[in-house]
């Protein structure tokens, strides 16, 4: 079981990631032409907020429902929230979308999905859950991997020129996988150059995040933008501090499509000392 992914559904590092996400998809919609996503970390889809573990951690509480009956937030906060409503009840949330349900919700008739998840059960919920959906196929592999397999994309009757990757691995061993995420991205990159690659990466400390933004800024993308929410100082004992997004190829003016998201988020979901980044580490010349 992805541990992280259940019990922490709704925090503020899922909030940030799937602003960018849904922001993301909608920027590839503004084009007829049919895209691709492969989702390498899925999860199992649907979280239950309910759950004994989600109660527990009750971290939906600090997250997303911080930000239901706010007034005047920004268009892609409330598209967010539109999202995340549209897979529960009226009037009630007992359930948050992963990321391959809420690239689900979004997809058109022609788009694709491939939803890649290693843990035997979560794969299982993440299979159920899509079973009923051609525009998506769900694999029981290495998310790093599919990017070697999946990679271009080729269907038998379309062509995907476009397209979105979103690693968003454990960080089990943290230290260990900045190096696996920068080989990933330089493979894919070789692969599929046109695609717009996004990833979800913790933050403890912002200093030990230094060399991977480094080596990221050196791949071979048209340019590279980071977008951080933190809700604690940076020097708080605490585990989790905040959280970003690396992305390499993001649609034209993207930075400002985030923008006016990331004050909101702060203001509503961070502790005093709260702050975040949007900032090009490589601009497109």
């Amino acid at each position: 079981m992805n541990y992280r992914h259940a019990f922490h559904a709704g925090n503020h590092a899922d909030v940030l990631k799937h602003v960018a996400l849904l922001a993301l998809l909608d920027a590839l919609k503004a084009k007829d032409s049919p895209f691709f996503v492969l989702d390498t970390h899925a999860g199992r889809g649907r979280y239950l907020l309910g759950g004994e573990e989600s109660r527990k951690t009750a971290e939906a509480e600090t997250g997303v429902l911080k930000l239901f009956g706010q007034a005047g937030l920004p268009d892609v906060l409330k598209r967010y929230l539109r999202a995340v409503e549209a897979d529960n009840p009226v009037g009630a949330l007992v359930a948050y979308p992963g990321s391959p349900l809420l690239a689900a919700q979004a997809l058109r008739e022609h788009d694709r999905l491939a939803a890649c998840e290693l843990q035997p059960e979560e794969a299982a919920e993440l299979k159920a859950l899509f079973a009923r959906d051609p525009r998506v196929a769900v694999h029981a592999r290495d998310g790093y991997a599919a990017i070697k397999a999946l990679l271009p994309p080729k269907a038998r009757d379309t062509k995907f020129a476009r397209g979105l990757v979103l690693i968003d691995p454990p960080y089990e061993a943290q230290d260990a996988e900045y190096p696996r995420i920068l080989a990933a991205l330089e493979e894919g990159l070789a692969r599929w150059p046109n695609a717009t690659w996004a990833v979800w990466y913790p933050i403890k400390q912002r200093r030990s995040l230094l060399p991977f933004f480094r080596k990221a800024a050196a791949l071979p993308a048209k340019s590279a933008l980071v977008a951080e929410l933190q809700v604690r100082p940076d020097d708080s004992p605490l585990r989790l501090n905040g959280s970003g997004m690396l992305l390499l190829n993001p649609p034209w003016r993207f930075d400002a499509a985030l923008a006016p998201a990331l004050p909101v988020l702060r203001d509503a979901v961070g502790e005093t000392g709260a702050s975040t980044r949007l900032e090009w580490l490589k601009a497109s010349s």
